[in-house]
């Protein structure tokens, strides 16, 4: 049985499987071919709705897609591959539960994505959180409401002061959208808190470049940072984060202060995988080589068995009329590619012709918190309630499967029915906690609690001689 092990279940992994089992759907069925993929989570999480969950407009489940829902005829493993062993058909597999084993293969699809980038900056790995997964957005609201139940019972103060300010660092399109939504999620909290005041608010955008969202050109870029600022919000420019040690924020511009929140959102990394962890060949900044039809090497040296796509891959961009142009690390690319990769090896298998990957950009769209938002494409710039409006409807469209579409449609309805939903679960992160303290506490109990004596026994009454007889 000749077997495709699909490496990363994330954008380009799911769609190029989900597309695999339609192509191949004869050979599944007569047992030719196995597909298998191989990832730590058991869902494809849509990451252009994070920013929603992080301000409460989507529910954490349904910006994740699961896998067993929608790939019926893939072999799903749970775990994580940590090499890639090309040579030996070979990819070595760390499950959750027990030893590393290796999984061999006859095709190898690579799709692991990309990991945050973070900088070796004093305090960061104590106290900051990042915004790729959900579970990671779901913690950033609950932080956020926490803090609110908190500072309303204090008062004024460095602790309230600490409790309110949220620090965002990197001004890229992740940042600035969750950066953006939380900062509108803070200001409905105000209403149902009346005892913080909206100018006790302290958010803090830090970006080392001298402009944010790069995606964008700069006229655009600008008016966000305009609209920020209205909000009450600070965007930092051309200021880098120095030191985070002890939840303090020291910028490079000498400006410090105490902050309740630190969210880290400053770009991606090469997985490490695939930059350090494989005898595929990867360019200098840890990508794979990828040819334009989606395999791995380049035209004049393919690896032969070995395709790519996603974060991860070096891609050439063919819309873009300059040499060596790659295509951005987005989910508009990720899915197209996974759709393409999946179409070219089968062809491939059946000694047909490939197709390159040729995607021309259908704009860049951002949310700024409900009914704000950016549109552009080439000269053409939307700003406000409009584009906040296109970001939803393109997104609820694009999002795979129409039963999260329908799904993430009705958490939009009753939301502008009822409003944000302001419960805070923070607990959920410690499920053992109210357990631990009770049991803790009755140990305690029962410990102080001095042993009775035992009672004596009473003596038995006494019977009278008339009875004795009887």
């Amino acid at each position: 049985m000749e077997r495709i092990v699909v490496v990363g279940g994330g954008y380009a992994g799911f769609t190029a499987a989900r597309e695999l089992e339609k192509r191949l759907r004869r050979e599944l069925r007569r047992g030719e071919v196995e597909v298998v993929l191989v990832d730590p989570r058991p869902y494809m999480t849509y990451q252009p709705f994070l920013p929603e969950v992080v301000a409460g407009s989507v529910e954490a489940r349904h910006a994740a897609v699961a896998h067993r829902s929608h790939l019926r005829r893939t072999r799903l493993v749970d775990g994580t591959v940590e090499r890639v062993d090309h040579a030996r058909r070979t990819v070595v597999v760390r499950p959750r539960s027990g030893e590393p084993y290796d999984l061999t293969y006859d095709t190898v699809v690579v799709t692991a994505g990309a990991v945050t980038r973070v900088f070796p900056v004093p305090g960061v790995a104590e106290h900051a959180i990042g915004m790729k997964h959900v579970e990671e957005a779901v913690a950033i609201r609950d932080r956020l409401l926490t803090s609110f139940d908190r500072a309303a019972s204090l008062p004024s103060g460095p602790e309230r002061e600490r409790l309110l300010t949220v620090t965002f660092v990197g001004g890229g399109f992740s940042g600035v959208e969750g950066f953006a939504e939380l900062l509108s999620l803070a200001h409905d909290l105000t209403r149902v808190y009346p005892e913080i005041d909206p100018a006790e608010l302290r958010f803090h955008l830090v970006e080392r470049n001298a402009r944010i969202l790069p995606e964008v050109t700069e006229r655009p870029g600008r008016w966000v940072v305009r609209e920020l600022e209205r909000r009450g919000a600070r965007v930092h420019l051309e200021a880098g984060l120095v030191s985070a040690e002890g939840g303090v924020v020291t910028l490079s511009t000498g400006e410090s202060f105490a902050t309740g929140l630190l969210v880290w959102t400053a770009g991606n990394a090469a997985n490490p995988v695939v930059a350090t962890h494989t005898d595929l060949p990867v360019d200098a900044r840890g990508y794979l080589v990828t040819r334009p039809d989606l395999r791995v090497g380049t035209v004049d040296d393919t690896v032969p068995d070995a395709w790519a796509a996603g974060d991860g891959a070096a891609v050439p961009d063919l819309a873009v009329p300059r040499p060596g142009a790659l295509t951005v690390p987005n989910a508009q690319h990720a899915v197209r590619q996974g759709r393409r990769l999946a179409k070219n090896l089968v062809a491939a298998r059946r000694g047909r012709a490939t197709r390159p990957y040729v995607h021309g950009s259908l704009g860049v769209v951002a949310t700024l918190g409900l009914g704000s938002g950016v549109f552009e494409y080439r000269r053409l710039v939307v700003r406000g309630r409009l584009a906040w409006l296109m970001h939803r409807g393109y997104h609820v469209l694009a999002i795979p499967t129409w039963e999260r579409t329908a799904r993430v449609l009705a958490v939009w309805a009753t939301g502008a029915l009822f409003g944000r939903d302001v419960v805070s679960l923070a607990a959920v992160q410690r499920p053992r906690e109210a357990f631990v303290a009770g049991a803790t506490a009755s140990v305690a109990t029962t410990s102080a609690t001095p042993a009775s004596p035992r009672p004596e026994p009473e003596p038995e009454p006494a019977v009278p001689d008339s009875l004795r007889a009887a």
